[in-house]
């Protein structure tokens, strides 16, 4: 039985020696353009061809020449210090904040009311942040999460799963969405038990904030038997189908401007305090190697929440009016809802 050579593993002082000399066919040449001693770089290459157990030079008193192997691995040799390189450059990279691929989860009734906010802080404040943006389902999302194809999500909590840390940004109330007519349009103190006898459209099973509707029907004294309509895959449907006059449904007060404002026939009415709310959040995996860069994005977006129509919560995790445009906005929908009534 013939024994099989175990090769050495080559370092990579010797195949950066041994690039050099493929380069410059020359030692003393090839020494200065590492900033090494003629005599190392020898002793590099010679222990190089020792590991590999192929002559890779053709030494003579003039000139150095590949040998047949040293033309093939002197390619093999770049390529592995040009990788060596990148992966350098990487990891200086990875040590600064807010730079390279964030993948974010959002769930689909926060997209369209959120990203325009998080995409100009992104922009403006982390241009150097790659932000992959993926719209799916709660479950989806924390299946993302656990496997290590997302990196954060921005959804309604809590979530309750082991192994995932929430960053509350806000919480937000519901609105009651109605067609014209209704005795329930544009009214700033419906009772939580009017809920109880509604027709109520509803999202398709999947979204959490089916589910959260359904809690909050639930605490009102809705009982399972009363009639419950889900028809829509999206909260724009939904509220067509309001308009249409087939029920009323609940939307937070983030959509309400997406939502409303686009169909005259839709009306919105406030709960009496404690108006039912839900919180969005940003969640991480616990202990994320980013986490220190993903509280800080939490408390920006905290920051560039505060004109929406919503309560943001703080560190200290007690909820804060929020103001501006979108908070007027809401309440010019609301007053025209009031006096078409």
């Amino acid at each position: 039985m013939i024994p099989v050579r175990r090769v050495k593993q080559p370092s990579l002082s010797q195949l950066r020696a041994f690039a050099a000399v493929a380069e410059h066919l020359h030692f003393r040449d090839a020494a200065a353009a590492i900033g090494m001693s003629q005599p190392a770089l020898s002793g590099a290459v010679s222990a190089l061809e020792e590991a590999l157990g192929v002559q890779l030079l053709e030494r003579t008193t003039r000139k150095v020449l590949l040998s047949p192997a040293g033309e093939r691995l002197a390619a093999r040799a770049h390529a592995v210090l040009d990788a060596v390189g990148e992966l350098m450059e990487e990891a200086e990279a990875a040590q600064a904040p807010f730079t390279g691929v964030l993948r974010l989860g959002v769930i689909p009734t926060v997209a369209p009311y959120l990203l325009p906010t998080v995409l100009r802080l992104v922009h403006t404040r982390y241009p150097e942040l790659d932000l992959q943006v993926h719209e799916e389902q709660t479950s989806s999302l924390l299946e993302g999460l656990a496997a290590g194809r997302l990196d954060l999500l921005l959804l309604a909590v809590p979530l309750g799963v082991p192994g995932v840390t929430e960053l509350p940004l806000f919480d937000e109330d519901f609105v009651l969405v109605t067609p014209e007519g209704h005795p329930l349009a544009g009214r700033g103190d419906i009772p939580r038990e009017a809920l109880r006898e509604l027709k109520l459209l509803l999202l398709d099973e999947g979204h959490c904030l089916r589910d959260q509707a359904l809690d909050i029907c639930r605490e009102a004294g809705r009982t399972d038997g009363a009639p419950v309509t889900t028809t829509a895959a999206g909260l724009s449907t939904l509220v067509q189908l309001v308009a249409g006059g087939l029920g009323v449904t609940l939307l937070p007060r983030t959509a309400v401007k997406v939502e409303t404002a686009r169909d005259s026939a839709l009306f919105t009415g406030s709960f009496a305090e404690p108006a039912p709310s839900r919180r969005v959040a940003l969640a991480m995996r616990t202990g994320a190697a980013r986490q220190s860069e993903f509280e800080e994005l939490a408390g920006s977006l905290r920051d560039a929440m505060r004109r929406l129509p919503v309560r943001i919560v703080d560190g200290d995790d007690e909820g804060d009016e929020g103001d501006g445009a979108d908070a007027g906005d809401r309440g010019a929908v609301e007053h025209r809802a009031a006096t078409r009534s």
